[in-house]
């Protein structure tokens, strides 16, 4: 009798029971282990949170230490650069007043030998002192080339 009660709507509503029921016991073990996993995941952020700011907060007191340094290297450094402007205003003075009479000098020295070299040849005052007056341009101006050409300044 049983068989003649038998349909096969009731199999495919019997079958159709099962599926749910195995997806549901599915979802609520997917569920479950999502559950466990946000649990942990949350644990680990409160974790990092912890451990993490007060490295956070260290490292801002590190970076105020270190633009506070900072702040004293620029005066340094301003005050080096204010020192080096100082250094070359000094030697510049120092070497104009070391050239030119080194210039004056040898130039002078240049005319000296010069004029007598012509008044002995020629034996004419006016044209010796004028050979001396030419030669002693010329050493100036030769000597102001060999500075310049060694890197140092003419006056």
């Amino acid at each position: 009798m049983l068989l003649a009660t038998f349909q096969w709507s009731s199999l495919g509503w019997a079958a159709l029971a099962f599926f749910l029921l195995v997806v549901g016991l599915g979802l609520a073990y997917l569920f479950f282990r999502l559950g466990e996993t946000l649990k942990r995941l949350s644990a680990l952020i409160r974790g990092t949170e912890h451990e993490l700011l007060p490295v956070v907060s260290k490292v801002g007191g590190s970076v105020d230490r270190v633009n506070g340094q900072l702040d004293k290297l620029d005066v340094v450094t301003d005050s080096a650069v204010d020192a080096v402007g100082s250094v070359d205003t000094a030697v510049r003075a120092v070497s104009f007043a070391v050239t030119t009479p080194v210039k004056k000098a040898t130039g002078w020295t240049a005319g000296v030998r010069h004029g007598a070299a012509a008044l002995k040849a020629r034996r004419d005052w006016r044209a010796a002192v004028e050979e001396a007056k030419q030669a002693a341009a010329r050493r100036e101006a030769d000597l102001v080339e060999e500075l310049r050409a060694s890197g140092g300044k003419s006056a």
